[in-house]
């Protein structure tokens, strides 16, 4: 599966009408947590093909978004499903315990 580069042109698309639940990594290029967790959240999405849509935004280029989901500590990870923020993941969680809190929010 392949992650999703978001961007203010297609975030409307890609998330907000988006029919399945979808997992956005708001991160910066340099936050050294973000680069710790970039494997461990590309390893998961092939795990939930069909089930969950794993995007990316960068909060450097899309400040306005990460505004919106008053994102104020990265990496976090925000699940949305129909349109709405039904979970959240702050700070790096290694691979088990990020599939663990996953499983618990979709």
């Amino acid at each position: 599966m392949t992650l999703t580069k978001l961007t203010a042109q297609n975030f409307k698309k890609e998330v907000l009408e988006s029919k399945t639940p979808v997992i956005i990594d708001f991160f910066a290029d340099w936050c050294g947590p973000c680069r710790m967790m970039a494997p461990v959240f590309e390893k998961l999405s092939t795990q939930y093909e069909g089930k969950l849509k794993f995007c990316k935004l960068n909060t450097d280029e899309s400040q306005e978004i990460a505004s919106s989901f008053e994102i104020q500590g990265i990496p976090a990870l925000v699940v949305v499903s129909n349109g709405k923020d039904i979970g959240r993941i702050v700070g790096f969680v290694p691979e088990a315990v990020l599939k663990s809190k996953i499983d618990e929010i979709i």
